[in-house]
């Protein structure tokens, strides 16, 4: 009888232990609401939370208000936000950080993040080909077959609404320059926009580019020009657009010959003069060039306001420096072109726009052709094996420091992620011959 009570005392305190256990080691947890601010658009973006202590990760979708709640252990945790977005052409990240969140069991705890957007373009210049080359004698001089290439640097597609083009005065970088103030810095520095000599150049709709992919925009000469110069390269293709438009006073037919009938009229660009010329006359030697895109706006119209009319040098009312004021914000890349010709090249894009330049002898065939990032394109997977070295010693003697031949691995079925540090200097490399001739 006393081992059986025995037992049956024991089993109750085994039962008692256990419950008691059990009440001991229940998890307990607290709401961590997280927040974010900063921008209008807040929902869909995932929140990183991380316990201090034992690393342990939860990943939530924020609301449409930009709220997440955690249900996790009370501790100390940090969130993070780290994101890319893509929309109308451009490229859009977000980062931002709340560190040492203290979590107690008995209440919750909110936090607060405030993102901070950084805004590139999906698109950048790729080749800016305006130097012109020799004809075939070898002396006389061939300045009519400009082109600018333009890439979706990622892999997701662009679309571009009212791409436009605008240059900088003076045509050239070694030209008087009367813009610049006795403090050293450009009268429309802090103007929040960019001068458009002479012009705007642009294209009424829309052009999708593919991840990895590149558009063709010729500025003089959209025909076959090799049938007349065989260095000079052959514009005569269905996927080319070009800038074609007589009726806006830019019919100089040196500059624009009716465009090869393969070219659909649909690929044609528009232009406002609003100075005096009869060609959008983009310097074969050493321009400052720049591409835009206003969505929203008619620039037909904003360019034939006279509103949005700057005056070069200060010459107010004089046809010959009238500019179109081009909002910075519309920017979404530039070149600053000095001739190697020259010792005293000054800049007239500002550093938002282009902080360096890049050096160009013309009427050698000559373009510049934008640098490899090597680390980012290295580190695509699909790239194994299909990667062209050794361009900086190959025969045309060009220098991009990643050593990587870009159009050799292109037509290997390559896909190349080009620098885009908003610098010229580094961004840029003058290529022995436009890319469009290989």
């Amino acid at each position: 009888m006393r081992k059986l009570f025995t037992m049956m005392t024991l089993a109750v305190m085994a039962l008692c232990l256990t419950a008691c256990s059990d009440k001991d080691d229940e998890v307990k947890l607290a709401d961590l609401t997280i927040q974010l601010t900063g921008i209008s658009d807040l929902s869909g973006f995932n929140v990183v939370l991380t316990n201090a202590t034992t690393a342990a990760s939860y990943i939530g979708t924020t609301t449409a208000t930009g709220s997440v709640v955690f249900q996790v252990t009370p501790g100390v945790y940090n969130a993070t936000v780290s994101e890319i977005r893509y929309a109308e052409g451009y490229r859009y990240v977000y980062n931002g950080v709340a560190s040492n969140i203290t979590l107690t069991a008995d209440k919750g705890a909110t936090a607060t993040i405030e993102l901070k957007e950084a805004k590139t373009s999906q698109v950048i210049i790729k080749e800016l080909y305006n130097g012109g080359v020799l004809k075939d004698d070898g002396k006389s001089k061939f300045q009519y077959d400009k082109c600018v290439i333009l890439y979706n640097n990622t892999d997701v597609k662009a679309s571009i609404t009212n791409l436009g083009f605008g240059m900088v005065a003076p045509a050239n970088s070694y030209a008087n320059n009367k813009n610049y103030g006795t403090d050293g810095k450009l009268s429309y520095e802090s103007a929040g926009f960019t001068p458009s000599w002479n012009g705007i150049c642009y294209y009424e709709g829309t052009i999708d580019i593919e991840p990895y992919s590149q558009v063709v925009i010729n500025i003089h000469g959209a025909i076959d020009n090799t049938q007349t110069v065989s260095n000079s390269v052959n514009y005569a293709n269905a996927d080319y657009y070009c800038i074609y438009d007589p009726e806006s006073g830019y019919n100089n037919t040196g500059y624009y010959p009716t465009p090869a009938s393969v070219i659909p009229t649909s690929h044609y660009l528009k232009a406002v003069r609003v100075g005096l010329g009869n060609a959008w006359a983009l310097s074969v030697v050493a321009p400052a060039f720049f591409v835009f895109q206003a969505p929203d706006t008619n620039l037909n119209q904003y360019a034939n306001n006279a509103e949005n009319i700057w005056y070069d040098g200060g010459e107010e009312g004089s046809t010959v420096w009238a500019c179109v004021k081009i909002t910075n914000d519309w920017i979404f890349d530039g070149i600053e072109v000095f001739s190697n010709a020259y010792d005293d090249n000054l800049k007239r894009l500002t550093s938002d726009i282009d902080a360096g330049s890049v050096g160009l002898t013309n009427y050698l065939g000559h373009s510049l052709y934008r640098n490899v990032d090597k680390a980012a394109t290295e580190a695509l997977a699909e790239n194994a094996g299909k990667l062209v070295y050794n361009y900086s010693l190959g025969v045309d003697k060009s220098t991009d420091p990643s050593g990587i031949d870009a159009e050799a691995s292109i037509k290997n079925g390559a896909h190349i992620i080009y620098m885009d540090t908003n610098n010229s200097t580094a961004d840029f490399h003058e290529r022995q011959k436009c890319s469009l001739r290989n």
